[in-house]
């Protein structure tokens, strides 16, 4: 989990865990990132929807368990809305064993 774009390359602020993960363990994982402040809101930009980052972040887990010969996913962008409007992922990119 991370800002994504060239922020992954430039600052390599992410963080990751092994499948299945918990609610709690999401939820870390979005404290985790230095640009964590960045998802309440600065200089007049509205919160993010955390909601929807954390759904999706569950979902990804059970994917990748019901899933297991996925050995690696990535999103981005992950187009997170303000609060209570909800995310859509714009690209995905899946590796699955051979």
């Amino acid at each position: 989990f991370g800002l994504g774009g060239i922020y992954v390359e430039a600052l390599k602020d992410v963080t990751f865990r092994v499948a299945p993960f918990s609610r709690q363990e999401a939820l870390q994982m979005m404290g985790e990132i230095r640009a964590s402040a960045l998802l309440d809101g600065v200089r007049g930009n509205p919160p993010v929807d955390k909601d929807a980052i954390l759904d999706t972040l569950l979902r990804i887990g059970q994917l990748v368990q019901d899933f297991p010969q996925i050995i690696e996913l990535d999103i981005n962008p992950l187009i997170v809305y303000p609060e209570d409007q909800g995310a859509i992922a714009i690209d995905m990119r899946l590796v699955l064993s051979k």
